[in-house]
């Protein structure tokens, strides 16, 4: 059965094809950009984790094509008490963020930070019902992720992060 023209396999992973229209998001190549970026780690990890009443947590992916690892904060969403719920909305943007394409490449090599945890984790995109549902339940904890959807013609990814090892399947 051939996937439908939206998606298109990579890495074991189902991508969702960019959009035609969507939020501008600034460029973050830079210098500057890099400064500004670890600082607003620094701020949330002194926070204990929130950033705009969101819980975050550090997804740690490979890049796609630099191979070198990237650190990026990530509001989540639980899934009942074994895993985390993240969107790849980058705001509404047309495109899918950076990290969507890291795990995309390599779903066998994705951590997140968690609280004062790290852990290897399995990302999975939801599809059909289960997408549905885990939606719903972003958009009532987080009313901004519906509006992410309205500025785009792209579907907003879900993806559920799992413990990799089962010993470690304690949400934070």
């Amino acid at each position: 059965m051939q996937s439908p023209p939206s998606r298109r396999q990579e890495g074991g992973f189902e991508k969702t094809s960019k959009g035609t229209r969507g939020a501008r998001v600034p460029s973050s190549s830079g210098r500057f950009s890099r400064w500004i970026g670890r600082q607003m780690n620094k701020r949330i990890r002194r926070k204990g984790g929130k950033f705009r009443d969101m819980d975050v947590l550090f997804l740690t992916t490979v890049g796609a094509k630099t191979g070198e690892r990237r650190e990026t904060p990530v509001a989540w969403f639980p899934d009942g008490d074994q895993a985390w719920l993240i969107v790849a909305s980058l705001g509404g943007s047309a495109r899918n963020p950076g990290w969507y394409h890291n795990l995309a490449a390599h779903p066998d090599q994705v951590w997140i930070e968690i609280g004062d945890r790290t852990l290897r984790v399995v990302p999975e995109q939801l599809e059909g019902n289960r997408r549905d549902e885990g939606w719903q339940r972003i958009i009532t904890a987080q009313p901004r992720y519906a509006n992410y959807q309205k500025k785009t013609d792209r579907v907003l990814a879900v993806i559920r992060l799992a413990p990799a090892d089962p010993d470690d399947a304690r949400v934070a």
